[in-house]
């Protein structure tokens, strides 16, 4: 495997073990409040909102993650466009209340600013691997 498909494959399997925590109490407070989708009490680790379909989509995000990894391409087509897209849900989570009919997945502020580290060190990774990955197919062979 390059860099770039062990990057895809641990950010894939953080996401698997994020949705799964997401859906044990304990490890999500409030765990009995938790709604299929929109504004939901409980909270992963105490901190983060969550709801049956926020952790459904970081189960599917997991195993996007960890299919692109087969391929080069695919893998950094993940780490890119699936850290834009979590750039993109920082902007929509940011402009929407936090209790509005807007905010199905949930999120509130937290979540918002994990979505754009998460967003941001994504794009990074792929540009750092893929980079890493240029220079060491263009350095000489010692």
């Amino acid at each position: 495997m390059r860099p770039v498909q062990k990057a895809a494959a641990v950010v894939g399997a953080a996401f698997l073990l994020v949705g799964v925590l997401g859906f044990i109490p304990g490890i999500t407070s409030d765990y009995d409040e938790m709604s299929f989708a929109g504004h939901s009490g409980a909270l992963l680790l105490g901190v983060f909102a969550v709801s049956v379909l926020h952790n459904l989509v970081h189960l599917l995000f997991g195993v996007l993650g960890l299919l692109s990894a087969k391929l080069r391409g695919t893998a950094r087509l993940f780490l890119m466009a699936g850290g834009g897209l979590y750039v993109l849900l920082w902007v929509w989570g940011s402009a929407i209340g936090e209790h509005t009919r807007a905010n199905f997945l949930p999120v509130n502020t937290a979540d918002n600013w994990l979505h754009l580290g998460l967003g941001a060190g994504m794009i990074l990774l792929g540009i750092a691997v893929t980079a890493t990955e240029r220079a060491r197919s263009d350095s000489p062979v010692n």
